[in-house]
C-alpha cells in the first residue's frame, strides 16, 4: 500500500512537471506574473516628487471618500487623490522648504500627509534636502559649524604661498546651480555627514519613525559631490533668478583645486606611509610614473573617504532604521568629472541600496548618445553589490528649458521603456501633471506599473562588462582653473575616454546589454568553472577594455584567470577598434536584430528560470525586422502601453519584429 502511494505521488509530480513544461513550450508565462498586469499595484507605479505637503493637499474628507472607492482609479480630485487619479502610486516628499525643518506647523502637515499615505497604501520616499545639492539641510548643518564646510587645496603659481587651503564655494556647483547659492559641506568629513543625518534624518525619524520600513521606504539624496571643480555657470536667464543664501566673494580667484579634509594628511600617511605635503606638486602637474603613482594614491584615498564617510554613513543609518538609501550623483554622463566630484563615481553610487540616475531629458534617443552612461552607472552599482533595484529621477526639464516641451505621452513612455531595459524599477517624477490630461497621466502610470509588474522581480542579465577606467583617469587628472570642460584633458585621458564612450555607444546601438566594472570590483570577482566572471549579481561572459588602459596587478590577475578559462577578453586598440560594424562579430551575442538599427534598445532579464526581453524603439520610424537567436518555442508578447498579450512563435530561431515609433514590447519565454 505504501509503495502504491509513493508511485501515485511520483506520477502526480511527473504530470505536474510535464504540465509546467508544456505551458512553457506554449509560451505561457506563469499566471501569477500577470495578477496585477491590467491594474498595477501602487508600489509598482511611479512616484511624484512633491516638495512639501501643504494643508490644502491634505483633505480628510477626500481621503475618506477614496477609502470607500473600490475602483482602481479614485473619482475624487482633492488632496493626495489628485496624484492617484493621475497614475502615481506614491510620492517623494519633504517637510516644506519655508522655515525648513524648523516650523512645527509644517512638521504637523508632513506627519498628517504620511498618515494619509499610510491609509491609502501609498509608498513614501523622503527627499533629504531643501532643494539641492544634498548635505546642508538648507544651511543648518553649517550654522555654528564652519569647520564642516567643503575644503580644498588650491594652487596659485604666482602666489605666496603657492599652495594653500580655502573653503570651496566660489566657482563650484554650490554657487552654480538652479536652486540656491549656498555654502556646502565636506563629503570627506565624517563629522559633516553625521551632523547632516542628525539634523535631517533623525528629525524625520523622531516624528514619523513608526512608518519607517512600512509607508516610508527610502531616503533620496540629490547630487551630493565634492566641491573641488568648476563646472561652469548655469545659463542666463536662469542664473540671475537663483536665490543667493550665501554671498559670493568676487575676489576669490579661479584656481586649480583638490578636495581636502581635516584629517586627510594623517589618513594618507597611515595608508601609504608617505607625507602628502611633500607630494603636492605631483597632484597638480607632471607626467612621470612617479607623478602617476602619487595621483593614483591620492584619488584612491579620496574615493574611499567619500564612499564611506558620506554614502556609506547614510547607508548604514538607513539600514539600521529599516529604510533604503537612494538618490543619484552629479554629472553621471561625464566620466572625467567623476574624478574631482567623487574620486570614483561608481564606487560612490554603489554605496546606495537603490542607486539612481538623473534623466533631465525625455528625448528617447538620448540613450544612444550619453543616456546609456547615465543609466549604466546605477545598474552596475546595484548588480556589483548584489542588489537589484534602480531609481530614476526623470523629467522633460531640457525640453521645457529650450521651449520644446512639454513632451508627449509616447516620448515619456519610450523614455521610461529604455530606462526599464537598463534595469530601472523606481520612477520618481518631476513631470508636471498639469502639462498633460488626467487620462494621459493615468496611461503613463499604467505603463510604468506594467513594466514593474514583470521586471521588478526579475534580474537583469547583461553578459558583457565594459571596464570603467577610473584607475587610469586618476593618473591623468590635472586640476585646472576655470570650467573643467573648457580645458582639454591630457592626450592619454582623451584617448581612454574617447574609446570608452565609443564602446559604450556601440554596445548600446547593437543591442548588447552590459554593465561597467572598475578595477576594484574586477579584483574581487570570481572566475567560475564554466568560464564566466561572477561579480555580485552579474555573471559576465565578455570583458571589454578601452584603448590604452593599465590594470593594477590584482585586477590583471583575475582577467588572466578569466581568459585561461576561455572567457572572452577584448581590447580596443588603434589597429583594431570596436565599432558598430564589427561589434556583433567580436562579442558574438546570442541575440541580435536584423537589419541592424541604432534606435532599438534591448534589455535582458531572468525570472524563475524564464527569460524576459525588453525591446524599445526610441526612434521616430517604425522598425521592421527580426530578433535572431531566440529559443524555438513560443513566446508571450506583452505591450505595456495597451495591456495586450499574445503568443508569438519563432521561425528558425528568429521572431518577426515590428516596433512602431516609441513603442515598447516585452517578450517572455
Amino acid at each position: 500500500m505504501q509503495a502504491l502511494r509513493v508511485l501515485l505521488l511520483t506520477c502526480v509530480a511527473v504530470l505536474l512537471a510535464f504540465a509546467a513544461t508544456a505551458a512553457r513550450i506554449h509560451g505561457e508565462v506563469p499566471s501569477e506574473w500577470l495578477v496585477h498586469w491590467q491594474t498595477p499595484t501602487l508600489a509598482d507605479r511611479p512616484l511624484q516628487i512633491v516638495h512639501g505637503l501643504s494643508p490644502r493637499m491634505l483633505v480628510a474628507d477626500a481621503v475618506a471618500q477614496i477609502l470607500q472607492q473600490p475602483a482602481a482609479q479614485p473619482q475624487s480630485d482633492e488632496g493626495l487623490a489628485y496624484y492617484l487619479r493621475r497614475g502615481r502610486g506614491g510620492i517623494v516628499c519633504n517637510v516644506m522648504f519655508d522655515r525648513y525643518l524648523e516650523s512645527e506647523e509644517h512638521w504637523k502637515s508632513f506627519v498628517v500627509g504620511v498618515q494619509m499615505c499610510a491609509q491609502l497604501g501609498m509608498p513614501v520616499w523622503i527627499y533629504d534636502e531643501k532643494g539641492y545639492p544634498s548635505g546642508t539641510a538648507g544651511g543648518l548643518v553649517l550654522h555654528g559649524h564652519p569647520e564642516l564646510e567643503a575644503l580644498v587645496l588650491a594652487r596659485d603659481p604666482q602666489g605666496n604661498p603657492e599652495y594653500f587651503f580655502r573653503r570651496a564655494y566660489e566657482h563650484t556647483h554650490a554657487s552654480n546651480n538652479y536652486h540656491a547659492l549656498r555654502r556646502y559641506i565636506n563629503l570627506m568629513d565624517e563629522r559633516a555627514t553625521a551632523r547632516f543625518i542628525e539634523v535631517t534624518h533623525e528629525a524625520y525619524h523622531q516624528r514619523v519613525g513608526q512608518y519607517f520600513g512600512k509607508t516610508i521606504v527610502a531616503f533620496f539624496t540629490d547630487e551630493p559631490s565634492l566641491m573641488a571643480v568648476d563646472l561652469g555657470p548655469i545659463p542666463e536667464p536662469a542664473r540671475s533668478k537663483v536665490p543667493v543664501e550665501d554671498p559670493v566673494d568676487p575676489n576669490v580667484k579661479p584656481l586649480p583645486t583638490l578636495p581636502w579634509c581635516h584629517d586627510f594628511a594623517e589618513v594618507y600617511r597611515r595608508r601609504w606611509g608617505e607625507d602628502i605635503q611633500s607630494q603636492w606638486k605631483s597632484l597638480f602637474e607632471g607626467d612621470s610614473s612617479e607623478d602617476h603613482r602619487i595621483r593614483r594614491q591620492f584619488w584612491s584615498t579620496v574615493a574611499d573617504l567619500v564612499a564611506d564617510r558620506y554614502f556609506g554613513q547614510i547607508q548604514r543609518w538607513c539600514q539600521a532604521h529599516g529604510v533604503a538609501s537612494s538618490g543619484h550623483n552629479l554629472h553621471e554622463e561625464s566620466i572625467y568629472h567623476h574624478v574631482p566630484l567623487y574620486g570614483n563615481g561608481l564606487k560612490a553610487i554603489s554605496r546606495m541600496d537603490i542607486p539612481g540616475l538623473d534623466m533631465l531629458t525625455s528625448n528617447p534617443e538620448s540613450v544612444i548618445h550619453m543616456g546609456w552612461m547615465t543609466a549604466a552607472m546605477p545598474l552596475s552599482g546595484a548588480l556589483l553589490e548584489g542588489h537589484r533595484r534602480v531609481m530614476t529621477e526623470v523629467s522633460d526639464f531640457a525640453q521645457k528649458m529650450s521651449g520644446a516641451g512639454p513632451v508627449n505621452l509616447q516620448q515619456m513612455q519610450a523614455t521610461a521603456g529604455w530606462q526599464a531595459a537598463w534595469g530601472v524599477t523606481e520612477f520618481t517624477l518631476y513631470y508636471s501633471p498639469e502639462d498633460r490630461t488626467p487620462d494621459e497621466n493615468w496611461q503613463y502610470g499604467q505603463f510604468v506599473g506594467r513594466l514593474n509588474t514583470l521586471l521588478k522581480p526579475a534580474m537583469p542579465r547583461p553578459q558583457v562588462a565594459l571596464y570603467y577606467p577610473i584607475y587610469d583617469l586618476w593618473a591623468e587628472y590635472r586640476p585646472v582653473a576655470g570650467p573643467l570642460h573648457q580645458s582639454p584633458a591630457p592626450p592619454r585621458a582623451q584617448q581612454i575616454i574617447s574609446s570608452f564612450v565609443r564602446i559604450g555607444q556601440t554596445l548600446q546601438r547593437r543591442q548588447i546589454p552590459f554593465i561597467l566594472i572598475d578595477h576594484e570590483h574586477l579584483a574581487q570577482a570570481a572566475v567560475t568553472p564554466n568560464g564566466t566572471l561572477r561579480a555580485g549579481n552579474a555573471e559576465i561572459a565578455t570583458l571589454v577594455f578601452p584603448m590604452g588602459v593599465e590594470l593594477p596587478p590584482e585586477a590583471r590577475k583575475v582577467v588572466e584567470q578569466f581568459a585561461n578559462q576561455k572567457g572572452r577578453v577584448i581590447y580596443d586598440s588603434p589597429e583594431k577598434t570596436l565599432n558598430v560594424n564589427n561589434a556583433v562579430a567580436w562579442i558574438q551575442p546570442d541575440l541580435s536584430i536584423q537589419p541592424p538599427n541604432d534606435r532599438i534598445v534591448l534589455g535582458r532579464f531572468s525570472r524563475d528560470d524564464h527569460t524576459i526581453l525588453v525591446l524599445v524603439n526610441v526612434g521616430q520610424e517604425t522598425y521592421h525586422g527580426s530578433l535572431r537567436g531566440v529559443a524555438g518555442h513560443a513566446w508571450t508578447q506583452l505591450d505595456p502601453a495597451t495591456g495586450d498579450k499574445q503568443t508569438v512563435t519563432p521561425q528558425n530561431n528568429a521572431l518577426n519584429l515590428e516596433l512602431a515609433p516609441y513603442q515598447t514590447l516585452i517578450l517572455a519565454d
